[in-house]
Order: C-alpha cells, then structure tokens, then sequence
C-alpha cells in the first residue's frame, strides 16, 4: 500500500513482481491469489508482470560478470557444519582460496571488502554499515543452483528500471548487501524507503509464516480506509463510507510519508483480522 501510494503520488509507475525463484517453497496459485488481492482492492499495476522463475538467462549472466571480475569463489561448505561454529552468523572465510572451476557440489559466494557501505533511507535516515565485519562473505547462489534473493533483486530492480524502493523496515538489513552488489556490478542505484512493520498484539509481524490470516477482501473499502489509518495518513472519518476509487484518490494526493516516523500506538484494525501496530525500527 505503502509502495503503491508513492508512486502514484509521484506519477510513476507501480511495479509487480513474483518473487518465485525458490521453487521448492512455491505454492500451486499463489501467484494468481496475489494478483487477484491487488486487483481487489485497486491495486493496479503498470506494464506486464516480472516473473523471477523466467530470467535465470540474465542471473547468470551478471553471474558470470562478478566471476570475471574474480570476486567470487566455490563454498564446499554445509549449513550444518557453519551453525557448529561459533558466530556462524559471519561465514568465517573456510573457503575463500578456493577457486573456479569447481567439480564438487558448491555454493557461490562473493569476496567482501572490508569497508562501510553507507546511504540515505527516505524514512530511516542514514545507514552504514561494514558487511566484512556484520555477514562476512554471503551466497550468491545456493548449492542447489536456486539464486540468493539477494542477488536476484539487484538484477531484477536493473532489469525493470526500478528508480525508487519502498518495502518494509525487516529488509534494512538487506538493503546493505544489494548496494555493494550493485556498485560491483556498475549498477545505478535506486532511492530506498523502509517502512514500519504491522504486526501483532505480540509484536510479531504478521505473515504467512506465523499463521497470521488472510487479509479480508468482502470490504475492501473499509480495510483500505483501516491501512490509511495504520500508515498514519489521518483519513477524514465521512471517507470511511466512499467507494474504494474514492478513497485511493484522497489516499494518492495526500500521501505523506514522513507521518510514518511518529508510528507508535496499537491500533483496532478488525478489517485486516488481528489487532495492529507498527513495530519501528531506530534510524541509529
């Protein structure tokens, strides 16, 4: 919704896209659910869907661009033996004189320097961060040949001549990453808004994996009047009984990000099935 409203409110264009690389955890008709939610509720997109299942050509051909630039090694290395190791969170470089070709079973992971990427979140404010020291060396590309998210996204936001980001606060972290992949691959890099996170009573952001339910989609006027509230954007009480085309014009036009920050009360949200929050996370 987030996304949505921003970009419509800077008249640009709103991008779809199917992250579906990880096919062992694809779902049969998720991604049909997905598009028919959006329509729903007036979500409407510009130009074709982006499928990330359909561009493996160009994953590994900016692949190949960073083995060329010799940044990247083989990693024998298993999931298992790395959490029996202390700070497993930081690969500890077991395999970082390893090089191309590889006839054993591998991951892919690139070389990371040992200095701070830095930029300016819209929301945030300033992020820096040393990924030496923080993640050490990450993967690229899984031993089962499925491509990271991470490297995935950069080519695709390339790809789709993304120009600004807006997702939510749980991908900061991510954000870090994807700039360093994009300066080694000579890519220009988009402007970046994390937002705060709905969650909870618990504080648990709510998401298929903690069972939250589905949103509702009987009332789709009222559940977007109750995400306008969430996102602080004050909506005037008589829009709560406007039709749905209504409420995304008023929505578009008096889109305000920043109210974003002052994010801190529970909220009664019946519409979207739990009681919600915004779970911020300090720009520090």
């Amino acid at each position: 919704m987030a996304s949505f409203l921003d970009a419509r409110n800077q008249r640009g264009q709103w991008l779809v896209r199917i992250d579906d690389i990880d096919t062992p955890r694809n779902v049969a008709g998720a991604a049909d659910s997905i598009l028919k939610t959006l329509e729903t509720f007036g979500l409407t997109w510009d130009g074709g869907i982006h499928y990330q299942s359909r561009h493996h050509e160009h994953y590994r051909h900016y692949l190949d661009v960073l083995k060329d630039q010799e940044l990247l090694y083989p990693c024998l290395c298993s999931r298992k033996s790395l959490v029996e190791l202390k700070n497993s969170a930081i690969y500890p470089g077991l395999c970082r004189r390893r090089t191309f070709p590889e006839k054993s079973l591998h991951a892919v992971r690139i070389r990371i320097d040992d200095i701070d990427v830095a930029f300016n979140d819209r929301l945030q404010g300033k992020q820096s961060e040393n990924l030496a020291t923080r993640h050490g060396d990450f993967i690229l590309k899984r031993k089962d040949s499925i491509f990271s998210y991470q490297f995935a996204v950069v080519i695709d936001d390339h790809l789709q001549g993304v120009t600004n980001i807006v997702r939510g606060v749980d991908l900061l972290d991510s954000t870090i990453k994807q700039i360093y992949l994009q300066q080694k691959l000579d890519i220009k890099q988009p402007s970046y808004m994390h937002v705060p996170l709905i969650t909870d009573s618990l504080g648990i952001k709510l998401s298929k994996q903690t069972f939250a339910e589905p949103v509702a989609t009987d009332h789709p006027s009222h559940v977007i009047f109750s995400l306008l509230e969430l996102l602080k954007q004050a909506p005037p009480k008589e829009l709560d009984d406007a039709s749905l085309t209504e409420i995304l014009d008023w929505a578009i036009s008096h889109w305000k990000p920043g109210h974003l920050t002052t994010m801190t009360a529970i909220f009664p949200a019946a519409a979207l099935n739990d009681s919600c929050t915004f779970k911020h996370k300090d720009s520090s």
